[in-house]
């Protein structure tokens, strides 16, 4: 029955969707794009549900390199192999790239004018924002996770105050927060 459903699902048609999809997904995104990408791939295309989704987007953090282009390895591989791992990748990267590159050489131009130093701030704002609300979208899939709900809020809880608070660097908080619960979470799901 499973395995109806998950042939119902939708699922992206080609490796040219899979390289529109990811270059449109990443004209979206300034700064936060998690959110952005929750919403177009889980909500909107409904390629994966939010497990799925929390599950590879863990993956990806742990991964070299940027998330969200880890992560359009992952969904580019999980439909079409290394054909839509690399169709994924390019569309992550090759618009984007040359959007930076210019706009690269405008702040070297203009990086000092005050309305400039203003839009960037607030811009930055509105990223912080969106990842929180991002956060909160996805809280619902850690009551399906193995370890109990009170224990992954206080590794939450905890990995933000390092973070945050302490200013510790996000390697140490993964190697002491993120070690112990994949461990614990190892140990739950064996057999």
């Amino acid at each position: 029955m499973k395995f109806e459903t998950e042939a119902a699902r939708p699922q992206p048609a080609s490796c040219a969707d899979l390289f529109v999809s990811f270059t449109l997904l990443a004209l979206q995104g300034f700064g936060g794009v998690l959110a952005v990408v929750q919403r177009e791939l889980v909500e909107r295309k409904r390629w994966l549900t939010p497990e799925e989704f929390v599950e590879e987007w863990a993956v990806a953090q742990i991964m070299p390199g940027p998330n969200v282009v880890n992560l359009s390895m992952i969904v580019g591989g999980r439909y079409f192999g290394l054909p839509g791992a690399l169709s994924a990748l390019a569309g992550m990267l090759a618009v984007p790239l040359v959007i930076v590159l210019l706009m690269a050489f405008l702040y070297a131009r203009f990086g000092d004018h005050p309305g400039l130093v203003g839009a960037l701030r607030g811009m930055a704002a509105v990223s912080a924002g969106m990842i929180a609300a991002a956060g909160l979208k996805l809280m619902p899939a850690l009551k399906k996770h193995p370890l109990p709900l009170w224990l992954t809020g206080a590794m939450c809880a905890l990995g933000v105050l390092l973070v945050v608070v302490l200013r510790w660097p996000l390697l140490y908080v993964l190697v002491c927060i993120g070690g112990p619960g994949c461990l614990l979470t190892y140990r739950k799901l064996r057999p």
